[in-house]
């Protein structure tokens, strides 16, 4: 008999990096977990870097990527951390000192042209080790019909990168709202507050380590109370 506190790795899983195990269901192991699944043991998979040939456009914008990063005097792995092709996205995850270099080169380039950054969110990844956080931004090109990722990652313990507001107007709203969340800072930001949580709001509320905790609802005169306040079924 396998050992349960071991993962079972699927098939293919050597081409993804684990960064942990989740145990419990959403990773609940302070009880309350009234889901059933409290003995789920499953990997936290994060996809490898690919390979070039990546396929299809996905080279092409990297070819152009490379030569507007090297024409303005970037080197491409200084820039770059790695490439990942999962689900037929293309992500590139650049260092955060570059960030704002590298989203105006995807919007002025005449063959990249990514007119429009679509936001961004944050993710927290607990047990990645000095990148516990990261910031997703999803770029549309109107003009060649493209999307790509970026991700940038950063320790929790200096949750700081630069605001691409001057770039991209349209992310002023969503970096407030992932600072709201997650507590990603965005140096340089014009009016860095919060927009969704009272401005007294204590922390973040969508880190994983942010306490279940909750207020009761009343539904036509019956009361819910709070997640962390609910019958356990253990």
């Amino acid at each position: 008999m396998s050992d349960p506190s071991v993962p079972v790795v699927p098939q293919g899983v050597e081409e993804l990096d684990i960064i942990g195990v989740r145990n419990g269901a959403f990773g609940a192991v302070d009880g309350g977990d009234t889901s059933g699944f409290g003995g789920l043991v499953d990997p936290i998979v994060l996809p490898a870097p690919a390979q070039r040939p990546f396929g299809g456009w996905f080279d092409e914008v990297s070819d152009e990527l490379e030569l507007a990063l090297q024409a303005h005097g970037l080197p491409v792995t200084e820039a770059i951390e790695k490439v990942v092709i999962h689900r037929d996205e293309i992500t590139y995850h650049v260092r955060r000192e570059h960030l704002v270099a590298f989203t105006t080169l995807l919007r002025d380039e005449p063959g990249l042209r990514f007119e429009m950054c679509l936001g961004v969110n944050g993710v927290h990844y607990p047990g990645e080790e000095g990148r516990e956080l990261h910031a997703v931004y999803h770029f549309l090109s109107i003009t060649h019909n493209r999307r790509v990722r970026v991700e940038v990652s950063m320790p929790d313990g200096d949750a700081v990168i630069p605001s691409i507001v001057a770039v991209y107007p349209t992310c002023d709203w969503h970096e407030r709202e992932t600072w709201d969340f997650f507590g990603i800072v965005f140096e340089g930001h014009p009016a860095l507050t919060r927009i969704m949580m009272p401005d007294d709001w204590p922390g973040h509320p969508q880190r994983k380590d942010y306490p279940l905790g909750g207020i009761p609802v009343e539904f036509n005169g019956g009361t819910i109370p709070p997640p962390d306040q609910r019958r356990s079924y253990n």
